[in-house]
């Protein structure tokens, strides 16, 4: 039983690698994996430190973000986070934008966020916003859905807003911020996104 448990999970693995390095050169329109639990493929980390533990990806140290390597335009990004500190926890999710200004560690917007407190909301963006949805000390769910100028969010399956009134760029990264000297470390697992057509 043992070994039929061990061959299945390394055939996932395999075929979330597969997905990861065939999604990063042509988009698929099909929910696709982002993180396969071993490795950073398909991510780029940019002023600071993040490593996969235990076949999640671990934000160790420093300011700054775990970026996609390819940009997307309409989509529904969805992951698991956790908050390793007790209270004060602060990261992010960062999507639609171009570069980083230079000298900052991360762009200027869309960022939603995961600041204890303002989990799930996007600052500058009207209505995107909720309060009582998550877990804190666990595992949280998010699913984020970007379309034109529109988004939402659900969070651990409960819908948490809408809004309209995204701009800028039609296409963008996604990051995972790396806050850690203020915010604490964090975990993140079951990352996912499906491009919208």
């Amino acid at each position: 039983m043992k070994t039929i448990i061990s061959f299945l999970g390394a055939a996932l693995a395999l075929s979330c690698v597969a997905t990861i390095i065939a999604h990063s050169a042509e988009p698929s329109g099909k929910r696709v994996c982002l993180f396969d639990g071993k490795t950073l493929t398909g991510w780029t980390v940019l002023t600071c430190e993040a490593e996969v533990d235990n076949g999640e990806l671990f934000i160790k140290s420093g300011n700054g973000l775990i970026q996609t390597v390819r940009k997307y335009a309409d989509f529904v990004f969805e992951f698991d986070w956790k908050a390793l500190k007790p209270d004060k926890w602060d990261s992010g999710v960062y999507f639609r934008y171009d570069t980083v200004p230079p000298k900052k560690p991360w762009p200027a917007r869309y960022q939603a966020n995961l600041r204890q407190g303002l989990e799930g909301n996007v600052g500058g963006l009207k209505g995107a916003e909720s309060t009582g949805l998550i877990k804190p000390g666990e595992w949280n769910h998010f699913k984020l859905t970007v379309r034109g100028t529109q988004a939402g969010m659900e969070i651990n399956g409960k819908p948490a807003w809408k809004a309209d009134g995204l701009e800028g760029p039609k296409e963008g990264f996604i990051a995972i911020q790396a806050e850690v000297p203020g915010g604490g470390q964090h975990r993140f697992r079951n990352i996912y996104i499906t491009e919208l057509k």
